[in-house]
């Protein structure tokens, strides 16, 4: 069934008529389209367009075909209808005859798509926002469990300091909180309802678009500019940007972890339920479900691109390339949520390999900064500190030992203002312990914020 054509006497050419259609991927809205139509229907009633009768019909066919669709979606795929707009049009059609093309009256598919869009955008966000919780809730479990666990940390992937897993695991829980926030923010900026703006210039009929608004579920009421309305699309571009961000953080998650888990950091072992072997060499593990997030994330991004390139120059109001939003969108927010919930698998089925993890924090002179910490106690200036620390690595990297492991009387000659036993204050539990300040990475503060997330979480 066509939407328009009374002014055409040609039908399309095939080419076109196959690359204009839109259903195969624009039929996900199905559900948002009948909720769109069942509170269009009852605004026709309330504004004398349709008469109680006319709506009861309505709405009891609406309801029926949702009904039938559910449990059998197969009349959608054999559909020759150009989109999912005119598929519902046809369909209630069938149902209820001519009645059927009174429900568009003062209606266009351009306020409709973008009201749809919006319903299922918000339906979408519940889910994702379960995602990351999931995710969150994952990461939290592991700091718990490794809070105290010591771990080289990096800077220019060079080891820089010492760290605890439960601090390095809690950095991607802020991440991912942030991400939740802008989720939800960018569903709540979007609550308006465009649904009575027509195709640019507004409904000609007396719609109560405040009560429209209500009973679609929009909370921040009716869009205030039709232009505007039909053609706004900042909150695809806003999920897909927070979708582009979320993965981002998910590629270095699994950078960081696709290193720790090579054979020469030798500090984490990903379980069975997330690797996969080599099809010529009986040894590998392979970190494919960790590389995959990492690739997927060019995908999402891309995604992104995709539809600010789509939008930018659009003259108003309303044009076919919008049309291009969705299939960007739709992937954009499929993959991104797939790779949240493979992630946290991940992160249930990782183990820190502990002796490596400590063996690989007494090398490479993680406690130099914790030595020049310790002269700036003294009374020594910190740059002053720094330079002579510098020395000292320099010496013990020719002699080929740590600061700690120098001679004791090369320990007395190049810091004389250290009293306390260098091997003493430079283990790794003191390095630790010293940073315990809102954000340090001590046991006692990880362990606290465990704790703290773990109390967030319950009341998400």
């Amino acid at each position: 069934m066509s939407m328009w054509g009374g002014r055409f006497e040609g039908g399309l050419d095939e080419t076109f008529e196959a690359f204009n259609k839109s259903l195969g991927f624009d039929q996900r809205l199905l559900a948002d389209d009948l909720v769109g139509s069942l509170a269009w229907a009852r605004a026709l009633g309330e504004a004398g367009v349709l008469t109680s009768a006319e709506v009861t019909e309505l709405e009891a066919a609406i309801e029926g075909l949702g009904v039938e669709l559910a449990s059998d979606p197969a009349p959608i795929a054999a559909s020759e209808a150009e989109d999912v707009h005119s598929f519902v049009e046809g369909a209630l059609e069938e149902r209820v005859g001519a009645l059927a093309r009174k429900l568009h009256t003062g209606r266009s598919r351009n306020d409709q798509v973008a009201t749809d869009l919006k319903l299922y955008l918000t339906r979408f966000g519940r889910e994702f926002d379960g995602a990351l919780r999931d995710l969150i809730e994952a990461l939290v479990e592991l700091a718990g469990e490794t809070f105290d666990l010591a771990l080289p940390g990096y800077t220019h992937l060079q080891r820089a300091q010492p760290i605890t897993a439960g601090h390095h695991a809690l950095a991607y829980v802020e991440m991912l909180a942030r991400d939740a926030e802008r989720i939800e923010d960018a569903l709540e900026r979007m609550d308006t309802s465009p649904l009575g703006c027509g195709a640019l210039a507004g409904t000609a009929f007396p719609i109560d678009r405040e009560a429209l608004a209500d009973d679609l579920g929009f909370t921040a009421g009716p869009t205030r500019n039709s232009l505007d309305a039909v053609s706004d699309r900042d909150h695809a571009l806003e999920l897909a940007f927070a979708c582009s961000v979320i993965m981002v953080h998910l590629s270095r998650l699994a950078e960081d972890w696709i290193f720790l888990a090579s054979s020469e950091a030798g500090m984490l072992q990903f379980g069975d339920a997330v690797s996969t072997g080599s099809s010529l060499m009986p040894q590998k593990k392979n970190p494919d479900a960790m590389e995959l997030l990492r690739g997927k994330t060019g995908r999402v991004i891309g995604a992104l691109q995709s539809l600010l390139v789509t939008c930018k120059g659009l003259p108003m109001a309303y044009d076919k390339d919008l049309q291009e939003d969705k299939e960007a969108l739709f992937d954009a927010l499929d993959t991104t949520h797939a790779c949240l919930r493979v992630a946290a698998v991940c992160v249930r089925n990782v183990r820190y390999d502990r002796e490596a993890c400590r063996a690989a924090c007494s090398r490479g002179f993680l406690d130099a900064t914790d030595v020049a910490d310790l002269l700036v106690a003294a009374g020594v200036a910190f740059r002053d500190a720094h330079q002579r620390v510098g020395h000292a690595v320099r010496e013990a990297i020719e002699t080929g030992v740590e600061l700690r492991e120098l001679a004791p009387e090369r320990r007395q000659a190049l810091f004389p203002e250290i009293e306390e036993d260098l091997v003493h204050a430079l283990s790794i539990e003191r390095v630790l312990g010293r940073r315990a300040a809102i954000g340090g990475t001590s046991p006692e503060r990880v362990a606290e914020e465990v704790a703290a997330w773990k109390e967030r979480l319950e009341s998400w």
